[in-house]
């Protein structure tokens, strides 16, 4: 196993490690985490398991729009069984990494949200709700209703942890995925959607995003005062999360230093 380096900020720490995150995730302290964030592949949009076999994620996610290449990414081939055994295994260990009254968020799509809620609630979440994801920028539907939203699952480790000063967090989030060049993960979510998610973490407290991508999630993280564990699959999308990151560290470190003058 790797060993987990920890990048040390004047006040927030994060780290990224490369590899399964049923592999990696036992070696992160019990207790430590206060949200887990979640973006899983959603293993959606073919009608047939032959269908699924033979699409790539890119094949079913990546529009026009992008303007280069994106990186494939695997484990978006599963059925729906298969897929609900193993997001329960991840979100169980979540669970396991988990403060008392820590939050865990689980980004799908239409398709996936009752095989999602019930992988939360059998790995040992309490279930808390739904809060949908509107896009504002998305694709319309012939003849039918424009599928304009993704939804998060909201579960939390017993009762929800009481910040010490109140929060109000909102029950639906807006944004569109990034467009061209600012695009680097081929399902990338909005930054400004996920610092909106991040805050019921409590401050100062730790996320952890078991399938970080290219790191947007740890980027939030950091924005709002939070330290970031991210574990990603693909070598290529764990280098672009951990360059993401560094460049979010230094901003904010002269943000600091500038306040200071």
């Amino acid at each position: 196993m790797p060993a987990w380096s920890i990048h040390q900020g004047d006040a927030l720490a994060w780290s990224i490690h490369q590899g399964d995150a049923l592999a990696l995730l036992p070696a992160v302290p019990a207790g430590s985490v206060g949200l887990v964030l979640a973006d899983p592949p959603y293993n959606s949009g073919g009608r047939t398991g032959a269908e699924r076999a033979v699409q790539s994620a890119r094949d079913k996610y990546v529009s026009g729009d992008a303007r280069h290449d994106l990186a494939d990414f695997a484990g978006d081939n599963r059925d729906q069984r298969s897929f609900g055994y193993w997001l329960t295994l991840v979100l169980g260990q979540g669970l396991c990494l988990a403060r008392p009254g820590a939050s865990c968020l689980v980004f799908c799509d239409w398709r996936q949200t009752a095989i999602t809620s019930d992988a939360l609630q059998a790995a040992g979440w309490t279930w808390r709700g739904i809060i949908p994801w509107r896009k504002p920028i998305s694709r319309p539907q012939r003849d039918g209703f424009r599928r304009e939203c993704e939804y998060i699952l909201w579960g939390s480790y017993g009762v929800p942890i009481r910040h010490d000063t109140p929060i109000y967090l909102p029950g639906l989030v807006e944004g569109s995925q990034p467009r061209g060049r600012a695009r680097r993960h081929i399902t990338q979510k909005p930054v400004e959607v996920l610092r909106q998610l991040v805050r019921v973490c409590p401050e100062g407290g730790t996320v952890l995003d078991p399938f970080a991508g290219a790191g947007s999630s740890g980027v939030a993280a950091l924005l709002e005062g939070r330290d970031f564990i991210g574990v990603e699959i693909t070598e290529h999308y764990a280098a672009i999360a951990r360059e993401r990151l560094a460049a979010t560290e230094r901003t904010l470190e002269r943000n600091v230093e500038a306040a200071r003058c």
